[in-house]
């Protein structure tokens, strides 16, 4: 449905997206996992016509993103990372707009946001730019929706939003999917990765990985130490410089550390943080999951 062909821009001398391919097959949730500056949001305005690429094409459809924009901006459902509904308009007038700007009108296509505006209706006449987080962002999906998209492209959607409208967001993902609809969905969050069929890891314009989310853990994953002591911050700088340190990072309340070789001695790290005087330590081993692959992939890529 959706093709990245060879795909590079660059913002004078940074180079935001370097030659990226891949493809999204129909009714696929894909998701494109990364922290800012990944490359996530330049791709995404490049495929909905907003920007142009310095090179590479890209197809949806079938249909060229640069030659048919067009024809391309009646097929795709667009929610931008900031907020850019009219905040003087209410929220019925929002809608009732950006239906008429496709053609249609919200009663055609209502059973396609039903579930995610049912929730805001009794908000419909309160301006946009009054409503909270949550409420901003199905009004900005319903607006995206009201056309009935081929495509739906989400830019950072739950990015600020709290974590009980986050769940509920992917929720409503879900269902936009089982209506047939292709999402392409950019995330930091890594958490958010496990709701998607497919995902691409994205660090400095580059795909370190993609794939299934349990396939990258499967492919990418290995064992390692959830380590916690009295004082996290010097534990965290004790392991950094121990010779034995593969990766380090904070983890929550603990530090997820991996050891250089074969071995997996628990006894050999408490040894060492018990000569570094070190209290009231605990070591539990883990397995990675999908965070802990990319912080691998990240270090990999900076070798």
């Amino acid at each position: 449905m959706i093709k990245f062909n060879n795909i590079s821009k660059s913002y004078g001398d940074i180079a935001a997206v370097g030659n990226i391919s891949f493809g999204v097959e129909k009714n696929e949730l894909f998701g494109l996992i990364g922290p800012d500056g990944a490359g996530k949001t330049s791709l995404l305005r490049m495929l909905v016509t907003l920007l142009l690429p310095d090179s590479g094409t890209m197809e949806i459809a079938g249909l060229d993103v640069v030659r048919d924009y067009r024809k391309i901006r009646l097929m795709v459902g667009y929610m931008p990372g900031r907020f850019s509904l009219y905040q003087d308009l209410t929220v019925e007038e929002n809608l009732q707009f950006f239906a008429s700007v496709f053609g249609t009108t919200v009663q055609e296509n209502y059973h396609l946001i039903e579930d995610i505006y049912k929730q805001i209706e009794p908000f419909k006449n309160r301006r946009a730019g009054k409503l909270s987080g949550g409420m901003k962002q199905k009004l900005a999906l319903s607006c995206a929706l009201i056309h009935k998209p081929e495509v739906l492209v989400l830019d950072e959607p739950t990015t600020g939003v709290d974590a009980v409208s986050r769940r509920e967001f992917w929720d409503m993902l879900d269902k936009l999917k089982n209506e047939g609809i292709t999402i392409l969905v950019s995330t930091p969050y890594m958490d958010e990765a496990s709701r998607c069929d497919r995902v691409a890891l994205l660090q400095n314009g580059e795909i370190l990985s993609i794939d299934k989310p349990q396939k990258i853990v499967e492919k990418e994953g290995q064992r390692l130490w959830k380590v916690k002591a009295a004082n996290i911050y010097n534990l965290l700088t004790d392991l950094e410089k121990w010779e034995q340190t593969k990766s380090v990072y904070p983890f929550g309340q603990f530090l997820h550390l991996t050891i250089k070789g074969e071995s997996f001695d628990r006894g050999v790290v408490h040894d060492f943080l018990i000569g570094k005087g070190h209290e009231s330590i605990t070591i539990e081993p883990d397995f990675s999951g999908i965070e802990d692959v990319f912080m691998d992939l990240m270090t990999r890529q900076k070798v």
